[in-house]
């Protein structure tokens, strides 16, 4: 059994700063296997441990986020940030919790939020191909040659050094499509229909790896269950 400091768990984790345990502990219930705890040096099991009658939050959170427009992925700009719409604790757990890449202001969808470095490495690394899936809005009606371009492996972006990997198409309307992407290049979907004189009017993630929105409302969030967290540790 794996014993660790309370003052240290309850700070790693968020629900407060270490020096201010004392505090914590006065004010909240902080119960191992019902016996109020006081001593911040005291050595406990985490698997025991409740804060106002809740088991403790997990040790590592995988966080599937509904991003809304207007909403940053950072933790330091200014403005409406996505990590105001978890938990407050949360924001204050170490590791810190970062988003696994980036939707920018104006991208609606799928956010993966996470505090385990070494996965949020491996879904980021170009080399894994995660697919990624994005319903795009486009200014101007495609010309019809925009798929096959995609799918070339061709398509050079300006300022980039090499092509962009072959990419799927399909499209849904005449000013709309669906595209596929297995690389996270920046702002990478908008300079793809940029480079075919055309401009992304509106742009939503649908699905990263095997993780759908399907259920979750914009501004909400879920946790993800054991078998989902393995099976987005498979697809990279």
């Amino acid at each position: 059994m794996s014993l660790t400091r309370l003052d240290c768990l309850l700070a790693n984790l968020g629900y407060c700063f270490r020096s201010r345990t004392r505090d914590f502990l006065k004010t909240e219930e902080v119960c191992l296997e019902g016996r109020r705890l006081l001593d911040p040096s005291l050595r406990v099991d985490r698997d025991n441990i409740t804060v106002a009658g809740e088991k403790l939050d997990p040790p590592a959170l995988y966080i599937l986020l509904h991003k809304p427009l207007g909403y940053i992925c950072s933790h330091k700009e200014h403005g409406s940030l996505v990590y105001d719409l978890i938990p407050p604790r949360w924001t204050g757990r170490k590791p810190q919790i970062t988003s696994v890449g980036r939707l920018d202001k104006d991208t609606t969808g799928l956010l993966l939020l996470s505090d385990d470095g070494a996965l949020v490495h491996r879904l980021t690394n170009p080399k894994h191909h995660v697919p990624r899936v994005y319903r795009a809005v486009l200014e101007k009606p495609l010309a019809g040659n925009e798929a096959a371009m995609f799918a070339s492996g061709t398509l050079m972006l300006p300022e980039d050094r090499k092509p962009l990997q072959p990419a799927e198409m399909e499209t849904l309307g005449p000013r709309e499509a669906r595209l596929t992407l297995r690389e996270g290049r920046y702002h990478q979907v908008r300079r793809m229909f940029e480079a075919m004189n055309n401009a992304v009017t509106e742009l939503h993630r649908e699905s990263f790896g095997p993780l759908a929105l399907a259920g979750v409302a914009p501004g909400t969030w879920r946790l993800l269950g054991a078998t989902e967290v393995t099976e987005l540790a498979a697809s990279c």
